[in-house]
């Protein structure tokens, strides 16, 4: 037992003595400065708990802001993978327009050969330098600028 539970005990808890309340005085001080030591060592494993929560939350920003900037990367990636596709295809489309253009054309003139009776060789159509008509149409000019932004 402490002394001062001690002397509590040896002057029989007898209120009336002098020893008797300042020994009481001293428990109740001595039970205030441990309630007072047992709440500081509370307060700092509370305040070590908030700082631990709060740099586990600083380290899940550090790491969204990480993927983010990853994911934001790749969308910008793909966005000018996809702009240079689109072009690609509307230059695709301009020649694919282009050519059946010029096949419609090469069949009105066979339309028109048939219909006439006008004799010709396949080797006219095979080969473009034997037919001069042909060179009047111009080249097929399209390119992936001309549909940009």
């Amino acid at each position: 037992m402490t002394p001062v539970v001690n002397e509590i005990l040896r002057s029989g808890g007898n209120s009336n003595s002098n020893s008797s309340g300042s020994t009481q005085h001293q428990l109740m001080d001595q039970r205030k400065r441990k309630r007072m030591e047992s709440n500081r060592e509370s307060a700092r494993r509370s305040r070590m708990r908030k700082q631990k929560h709060l740099d586990d939350l600083v380290g899940q920003i550090t790491e969204l802001k990480k993927d983010n900037n990853q994911i934001l990367t790749s969308i910008n990636f793909t966005t000018h993978r996809y702009l240079n596709i689109e072009a690609e295809n509307s230059v695709l489309r301009a020649q694919m327009t282009e050519l059946s253009q010029r096949l419609d054309s090469l069949n009105d003139i066979l339309l028109y050969l048939n219909r006439e009776g006008i004799e010709y060789t396949t080797d006219c159509f095979t080969n473009p330098f034997n037919v001069p008509y042909l060179h009047q149409q111009p080249p097929i000019m399209a390119s992936a600028h001309i549909f940009q932004n």
